[in-house]
C-alpha cells in the first residue's frame, strides 16, 4: 500500500527477510526485501518495523537503512529491549511489516570538500551507506565504540576502502577516548582543507561535533536518534528545539529531519 506523504510516497507493506544474522554481542544485520525497488532510499533515511503483529509490541521501531542493493536493503540494530529481542529471533522467508523510505537524509558533499563521516555506536548504520554512496570519492570516516567488542566488522557492509579509524572508550581497540577526539586531532592536521563533516551517534557526541564545527566554520549535518511512534509528525513526539535563528520553534526528527544541518538545533536545549 502506498500512503502519500508531504512530498513523497511511503509504502506501508511486508518485506521479506532474506537474512538476519549476529555481527557481534549486541548487534544484529537484517536484510529485507520488498517488491518495490530499494533503491530509492538514500543514506539518512529510515524505515518503521512492526516486528510482529497483534498489539505487543503497540508500536513500530525506526532504523536506519545501513545499505542497500539491488533488490533489497539492510537494517543494522541493536538488542536492547522486547522489540528488538522478538527481531532477533525472526528467520529467512519471514516477513516484517515496514513503511518507508521515510525522512530526509543526508545531503551530498560539494565535489571540492572532502567527506569526514563521524559515528558513534549504533549510528554509524547511515554513515556506512553514505559512505558506499562516495565510493568514489576519498573521504575520511572516524568511529567511535565503547569497547572492542562493539565494533561492527567492516567487511560486513562491504564497506570501500577509505580512510578509517577507530576508537573506544576504554581503549581496548585503537584511540584510547572518544571519536570527537580523533576529529579534533584531524582538523588540527587539516587547517584549510575544505571539508564537509557528516555525524550520527549518540547525542553528547552529535553536540560536540557540532559545536566543533561551528568553530572551525566547517559545513555539518547530523542525524539525530529519538523514540518515534509514527515516523510522520502526526504524534509529535520527537521534537527537538531549534536554535534562535530558525523559523520554527521546533523540529521534529521524523519529518523535518532526521538529518539536520548543526546549526539548525538548540544544543544546549537537548
Amino acid at each position: 500500500m502506498i500512503k502519500k506523504g508531504d512530498d513523497k510516497a511511503m509504502i506501508d507493506g511486508d518485506a521479506e527477510i532474506l537474512f538476519n544474522h549476529q555481527v557481534n554481542h549486541d548487534t544484529w544485520l537484517l536484510g529485507l526485501k520488498r517488491s518495490e525497488p530499494a533503491v530509492t532510499m538514500k543514506p539518512g533515511q529510515f524505515v518503521m518495523i512492526r516486528v510482529r503483529s497483534g498489539m505487543d509490541p503497540l508500536l513500530r521501531r525506526p532504523f536506519s537503512v545501513c545499505a542497500v542493493e539491488k533488490d533489497h536493503f539492510k537494517v543494522l540494530y541493536r538488542r536492547v529491549g522486547k522489540g528488538t529481542e522478538i527481531m532477533t529471533q525472526a528467520k529467512p522467508g519471514e516477513n516484517f511489516q515496514v513503511l518507508g523510505p521515510l525522512g530526509e537524509g543526508f545531503v551530498l558533499p560539494e565535489e571540492e570538500r572532502l567527506p569526514v563521516l563521524v559515528g558513534g555506536g549504533i549510528g554509524v548504520a547511515p554513515l556506512f551507506f553514505l559512505a558506499r554512496l562516495l565510493y568514489r570519492r576519498n573521504l575520511e570516516f572516524m568511529m567511535g565504540f565503547r569497547s572492542a567488542g562493539d565494533i561492527i566488522p567492516f567487511d560486513e557492509l562491504r564497506l570501500p576502502n577509505h580512510r578509517w579509524s577507530v576508537s573506544t572508550d576504554d581503549g581496548t581497540a585503537g584511540h584510547a577516548g572518544f571519536v570527537t577526539d580523533l576529529l579534533l586531532l584531524y582538523l588540527d592536521k587539516n587547517r584549510g582543507l575544505p571539508l564537509s563533516l557528516f555525524a550520527c551517534g549518540p547525542r553528547p557526541m552529535l553536540k560536540k561535533t557540532a559545536e566543533t564545527a561551528i568553530t572551525y566554520g566547517i559545513p555539518c549535518q547530523v542525524s539525530l536518534e529519538s523514540a518515534m511512534a509514527c515516523g510522520f509528525g502526526v504524534c509529535q513526539g520527537c521534537a527537538v528545539k531549534t536554535a534562535p535563528q530558525e523559523s520554527s520553534a521546533y523540529h521534529y526528527v521524523c519529518r523535518n529531519g532526521p538529518v539536520f544541518p548543526a546549526e539548525a538545533i538548540d544544543w544546549e536545549a537537548l
